[in-house]
């Protein structure tokens, strides 16, 4: 018995020996060293890959962002200059048409009283007829007051106060029906219709230029422009027969050749 329990107590001893040989060795990161983490090939090679890809997506990414900065600089700078085009386009149309006016001003015949509905336009003559300036007009004629109020209309388009414009113009020709201005104040009638959509009046006013107005210099640019107002309204057919018509009743003027080119984009 008693060599027995010395033989128990001295395997007793050594069992601790025997189990730490048969755990394996760990190693200061945590893995046993006959366990290497994962993702790590005794060659390397998917470390490598598992380092370059996200450079490579970064790379890309950049090359992306560079490309898109250049496209939307470009672009601005396309609509910088489209809208510096609008501009100068804005101003040249305003000029020429205060050029044309001043020019018209003094030139610009009093309708005649007895003017009859055939020697007007044919485009026009479906428009409510005015009473004549000529019969309208019973106060003596004051060409400085007239310029003086017609001025002060023509004013209110620089301006772009195109619904005041319209006031204007429209109590000038109630006023003066039997000014030089006249003519002129109905045509711009229907200009500062037109800049405000209001395509029914601007046609009427249009119309009645040549309608109250039948010899004056303004009769091409308002029919051509009652044509635009057709078209806008969507009657083709009639604005194509009101463009011919200036082009054959005045081949010398402007608004012939503006007809002219129309002519040719309408089907």
């Amino acid at each position: 018995m008693a060599m027995s329990a010395r033989t128990l107590i001295a395997s007793l001893a050594l069992l601790p020996l025997m189990v730490q040989a048969q755990v394996p060795v760990v190693d200061g990161g945590g893995y046993p060293a006959s366990y290497p983490p994962a993702g790590f090939g005794t060659s390397g090679a998917s470390a490598a890959v598992g380092a370059s890809a996200p450079a490579t997506a970064q790379g890309e990414l950049f090359m992306q962002l560079q490309q898109m900065q250049q496209e939307i600089a470009l672009l601005r700078g396309m609509l910088e200059e489209q809208q510096n085009e609008i501009q100068q386009l804005k101003r040249e149309g305003l000029e020429r048409y205060q050029d044309l006016d001043a020019r018209l001003s003094g030139q610009a015949a009093l309708p005649s009283a007895n003017a009859s509905s055939s020697s007007a336009p044919a485009a026009a003559a479906g428009a409510a007829p005015q009473p004549p300036a000529a019969q309208a007009a019973q106060a003596p004629a004051d060409p400085a007051k007239e310029k003086l109020f017609y001025d002060a209309a023509f004013d209110l388009i620089k301006a772009k106060d195109f619904a005041k414009a319209t006031q204007a113009f429209t109590a000038f020709l109630q006023k003066f029906p039997a000014s030089q201005y006249a003519g002129n104040a109905q045509y711009w009638l229907g200009e500062v219709n037109l800049a405000q959509g209001n395509l029914q009046a601007a046609g009427q006013a249009f119309a009645q230029v040549s309608v109250g107005y039948p010899q004056h210099a303004k009769v091409p640019d308002a029919l051509f422009k009652l044509a635009d107002v057709e078209q806008r309204l969507g009657n083709t057919a009639k604005a194509k027969g009101i463009l011919q018509q200036v082009v054959q009743q005045y081949p010398g003027s402007s608004a012939a050749q503006l007809a002219q080119r129309d002519l040719q984009r309408l089907p």
